[in-house]
């Protein structure tokens, strides 16, 4: 399966609600692949995504329960929280990035060289350094800790901005003017490790509980 990653027209604003017009365009991917280890919490998650010369510009719209961010900081564990997930394969091939964010803000975000899994995690990533992390812009709807599970129905917002400058750090320079008509590589996420009713949800189905599988990755096309 595919995503169209259309051109933003105008600016973008991340705070903007999901149905703004500089979202309006983007179409949507629904996160609806849970893996059966999870609780019997099925959130309605989806992720819309536009382009511009900057960068990429990404928004998730979560219908939520058991909801918690208590992990914060620069490449804390929150996917043990609330927390939506994007990885992406620029060019798609070679490492990929992984950027997790759980519903407070606070992310966590590698560039993974070999996924492959060993005693101490996977065998060759690096982590962005502290001022790459500051390049990225995020917009979130609930605070920044969440440290009382909330477990009535909510629903929460995420936006970000990745600056291709960033990605091209690691993947080498990226030429906006030759992307549309490219595909890369990816798959969104939703996540809840550590909140009384787990769950691991995915566009894109993965085979087994690890979302670091690039093989079930999904296309991504600029348009």
């Amino acid at each position: 399966m595919s995503y169209l990653i259309h051109r933003a027209k105008g600016t973008v604003d991340l705070a903007a609600a999901w149905d703004s017009s500089c979202w309006q365009e983007a179409e949507v991917a629904e996160i609806e692949h849970f893996r059966p280890e999870g609780s019997d919490h099925r959130p309605h998650a989806r992720a819309k995504m536009v382009y511009d010369d900057s960068g990429l510009y990404l928004h998730f719209l979560v219908d939520d329960c058991y909801v918690l961010a208590r992990h914060h900081g620069y490449h804390a564990s929150v996917y043990l929280d609330s927390c939506v997930e994007f990885f992406v394969q620029p060019f798609g091939r070679g490492g990929y990035f992984n950027f997790e964010q759980n519903c407070g803000g606070s992310r966590l975000v590698y560039f993974v060289r070999d996924h492959t899994r060993g005693p101490d995690g996977m065998a060759a990533y690096d982590p962005l350094t502290d001022e790459e992390m500051g390049q990225l812009t995020t917009f979130h709807s609930l605070p920044e800790a969440v440290e009382e599970e909330i477990t009535a129905p909510v629903q929460w917002r995420l936006a970000m901005h990745i600056p291709f400058r960033v990605l091209a750090g690691y993947v080498g320079p990226i030429a906006t003017a030759t992307l549309p008509g490219s595909v890369w590589r990816g798959n969104f996420y939703k996540c809840a490790d550590e909140s009384s009713h787990p769950h691991w949800a995915s566009w894109q189905p993965v085979p087994q509980l690890n979302f670091h599988w690039p093989d079930a990755f999904g296309e991504l096309v600029f348009a």
